[in-house]
């Protein structure tokens, strides 16, 4: 993905927002006026969006991330990852944390939603067969990499408890198999992700973890890939400002080709390799 230069915006910017900050981003990257196709609730307080628009839907790979408009009131953005894509549709799922995403939950079918996008740097999908990691909200985004896999993909998905249960018929509609864990043992395996991937990669038929969740579970599924020599692919969750680099507010420590740095988790990931991670 071409990255734009954003030198002329600073954090003073973000720190004092104003329409021309607004103006500026939108200026840098491709803005569409999407319909809202269908909208319903999936579990406490996350719901499910449906937009339809061609070009956004035609530009967009798995792992990247979209850029909503939440109301006239509120200057920033809500940055949401990409669930899935079915010709010139795209679904998103998240979970309500503000008033921003609040403001989501209850647009209905027919409103217009004002999007920036596709962002940020998605997964490298190998060859061969692969697992994908998901754990809470954190599942959604993995979707379309199972999608993309063709029958190829494994996957283990966590939640707190059964009532947190999300999106497990369609990923049964696409992987080879679907593994479900929960905290409290409500639903599926008691216990964390990391015990089922650990027998699946001791078995060493799989090419690469592909994974997205709270960071202490991208942590435990990073430190066991690496332990069993497999490449894994990480999406940091991570706090957003502006979306497009210029406030830092996302940034990581990062340690690429042996060089430390901190990386902006918006247009440097959100994917990273596990290995370049200090955790």
């Amino acid at each position: 993905m071409t990255r734009h230069a954003c030198n002329n915006i600073t954090g003073h910017d973000i720190l004092m927002p104003n329409l021309d900050f607004e103006e500026k981003v939108i200026s840098m990257h491709d803005k569409y006026i999407c319909e809202v196709v269908d909208n319903k609730q999936l579990a406490a307080e996350i719901y499910s969006i449906t937009i339809k628009n061609k070009g956004l839907t035609s530009k967009a790979s798995p792992g990247q991330f979209v850029h909503i408009k939440c109301g006239n009131e509120r200057l920033l953005r809500r940055p949401i990852s990409i669930s899935s894509i079915a010709g010139d549709t795209m679904n998103i799922v998240f979970e309500i944390k503000g008033e921003g995403t609040r403001f989501l939950s209850q647009c209905r079918a027919g409103a217009s939603l004002d999007i920036l996008g596709p962002l940020g740097n998605g997964f490298n999908i190998p060859d061969g067969r692969i697992i994908v990691v998901g754990g809470g909200i954190g599942v959604p985004p993995l979707l379309q990499v199972a999608q993309s896999a063709k029958g190829n993909a494994t996957a283990i998905l966590g939640f707190r408890n059964k009532d947190r249960v999300i999106l497990t018929e369609d990923y049964e509609k696409v992987c080879e198999d679907v593994i479900v864990t929960t905290d409290d043992g409500s639903a599926g395996l008691n216990g964390s992700v990391t015990a089922p991937l650990e027998r699946l990669l001791t078995s060493g038929e799989y090419s690469a973890v592909l994974t997205c969740g709270p960071r202490a579970m991208l942590r435990a599924v990073a430190q066991l890939c690496i332990s069993k020599g497999v490449l894994c692919q990480v999406s940091l969750e991570e706090k957003m400002g502006c979306g497009v680099g210029a406030c830092l507010v996302c940034a990581c420590a990062t340690s690429i080709n042996s060089k430390k740095d901190m990386s902006r988790v918006c247009v440097d990931g959100p994917v990273f390799n596990a290995t370049d991670v200090i955790w």
